[in-house]
């Protein structure tokens, strides 16, 4: 398989409800994203990204087209196979933390853990994402930066082929989104992982490899970053 093109999403429709009612959200959606990049897609509010990412991600199914991981085509899978391809190859990260309340972080974690065949050591871990001092607290003993990363944890402990980001700062002010951002680079820089980003934010696109930007449900321009910057120099 050729890892340039690892993640194929190959002329993608989707549209919701019916006759007068019916709105186009993707029209033809056409990019492939190499193994390990780092890639944004970048676009305002109804361009149609966390459509895209839902669709990348399994929940949500194309009218039209494919979505490719490794050459195999989500629309040819059934509900189990399905299944097996989120809890495998992917994990999520979104806005909203999604923590289990009477859990601890490091708990959080490990249920991300149990999905797993070859999970990343826990308190290894722990140490990158700076919480091993605050894995026996609970959420609400948290900050929303705290929280975000064992969300983060939760996610990649499993070691997918691809981290699914949706707004993951957009509860969060500049300083700590921008933590969370020089974490998201250490994570695509030691594990490996493809990260896919969904954002608004045009200065995130600076430390991505791949930037996808949208617009009406289109590619309108698609962009490899030769200089790229860390997320640490990031200004908005």
């Amino acid at each position: 398989m050729d890892n340039g093109r690892f993640l194929e999403v190959c002329n993608v429709f989707k549209s919701y409800g019916e006759g007068d009612s019916k709105q186009s959200v993707l029209n033809g959606m056409d990019f492939t994203v190499a193994k390990g990049e780092f890639c944004v897609l970048l676009g305002p509010s109804g361009s149609g990204k966390s459509t895209l990412l839902n669709i990348i991600g399994g929940i949500d199914s194309a009218d039209d087209g494919y979505i490719a991981i490794n050459g195999d085509k989500l629309r040819d899978m059934d509900e189990k196979a399905l299944t097996l391809y989120r809890r495998k190859h992917l994990g999520y990260v979104f806005q909203l933390y999604n923590l289990i309340p009477n859990l601890t972080v490091k708990e959080n974690i490990e249920v991300g853990a149990y999905l797993s065949d070859d999970p990343l050591e826990i308190d290894e871990l722990l140490k990158t994402l700076g919480l091993y001092e605050h894995r026996h607290k609970l959420p609400n003993q948290l900050s929303g930066g705290q929280q975000q990363r064992t969300s983060i944890g939760r996610a990649i402990v499993k070691n997918p082929d691809i981290l699914l980001c949706d707004e993951p700062t957009g509860a969060l002010d500049y300083n700590t989104s921008k933590e969370i951002l020089k974490l998201i680079e250490e994570v695509n820089q030691k594990y490996g992982n493809t990260v896919i980003m969904v954002t608004h934010n045009e200065a995130i696109q600076n430390m991505a490899d791949h930037t996808i930007k949208l617009r009406d449900g289109k590619v309108r321009r698609n962009i490899i970053n030769d200089n790229k910057i860390s997320a640490v120099d990031l200004e908005w």
